[in-house]
């Protein structure tokens, strides 16, 4: 991927105002049975009407891994979403339609999109029957009371289609507020930690090396996804990764990276290019920064001259 294209994974989209899972999966040559995404639970309550789920459906293949992106701390899975759109060449397939969700359409190409999207592609996955990718993105936030019908739409969409497993990318930051409570017991800044919903979730994550979160709250999409997934028992679960918080952390987006790369193994997820734009953008607010304290000593200096002209 050329670094020019790298750099619109920030800033190729306009804001204009107006899983997920099945039988038998192989993970690395390791067969583990688990429940499907097809198991329903008859204690389910109803909500009223749900938000629609509009797609192509011939798009989506049966089987399908979906990887799922809402927004977090410093933009890092809004960064993941579209580098493996990019990187994985995903079609736009659809989005959900819900008069609750943000009157906004987003601008790529010139072309309108709803905020919350969906893309496919060919199969690249590294787990038995698992015929295809599917991305789940949004950059507008989510209102709070629309968590629980959102996922509870997808989760049915995904039951429909016989999605095979569900990642969440999340992010969480000690530096900034992000609604969720992370126990992180690692001194270092670049901590990723896992959380499964199923027993055959938490034996993934650590086939991918990523420690349990052992104590927290996720709040949000991730949350309730979570909490909707171990319900209804289905093979869902989440990388989160720290942040620097306040700017887009592409080396945290990196990290989550190298893990996906081991579910998508036909294909090589480089993540040279992320490394590179974040130095680009490290390099950038350092020269602003340089330049705001600059500015402010010359006030400063401004400021002592004026007290001695007037006194």
């Amino acid at each position: 991927m050329k670094r020019g294209r790298v750099g619109a994974l920030f800033c190729h989209m306009t804001i204009v105002s107006s899983a997920l899972l099945r039988t038998p999966l192989r993970l690395r040559g390791t067969a583990l049975l688990s429940p499907s995404i097809n198991t329903t639970d008859g204690r389910a309550w109803p909500m009223g009407e749900l938000p629609r789920v509009k797609a192509s459906d011939d798009a989506i293949a049966e089987g399908a891994l979906v990887v799922s992106c809402f927004p977090g701390v410093s933009h890092v899975s809004s960064i993941v979403a579209h580098y493996l759109i990019e990187r994985l060449e995903l079609k736009f397939i659809g989005g959900v339609v819900d008069a609750r969700l943000p009157p906004v359409a987003l601008i790529h190409e010139g072309k309108p999109m709803p905020p919350v999207r969906m893309y496919a592609g060919k199969p690249v996955c590294d787990m038995e029957q698992c015929d295809s990718v599917v991305v789940l993105v949004s950059e507008a936030p989510i209102p709070p009371k629309m968590c629980l019908p959102l996922s509870e739409a997808l989760l049915n969409y995904s039951h429909e289609k016989g999605f095979q497993a569900g990642v969440l990318i999340d992010s969480f930051s000690h530096q900034q507020e992000s609604g969720h409570e992370v126990m992180d017991s690692d001194d270092s800044e670049e901590t990723l930690l896992g959380i499964g919903a199923t027993d055959w979730a938490i034996e993934q994550l650590k086939e991918l090396g990523i420690p349990l979160l052992e104590a927290g709250m996720i709040a949000g999409m991730s949350g309730v996804l979570l909490g909707e997934g171990r319900r209804r028992k289905l093979n869902m679960m989440c990388i989160m990764a720290e942040a620097t918080g306040g700017i887009p952390d592409a080396r945290a987006a990196a990290r989550v990276i190298e893990k996906l790369n081991k579910l998508l193994p036909t294909i090589e997820l480089d993540t040279e290019p992320l490394l590179e734009e974040a130095v680009r953008i490290e390099t950038q607010i350092k020269a602003m920064m340089e330049h705001q304290l600059g500015t402010a000593g010359e006030e400063q200096g401004d400021d002592g001259a004026n007290a001695m002209l007037y006194g």
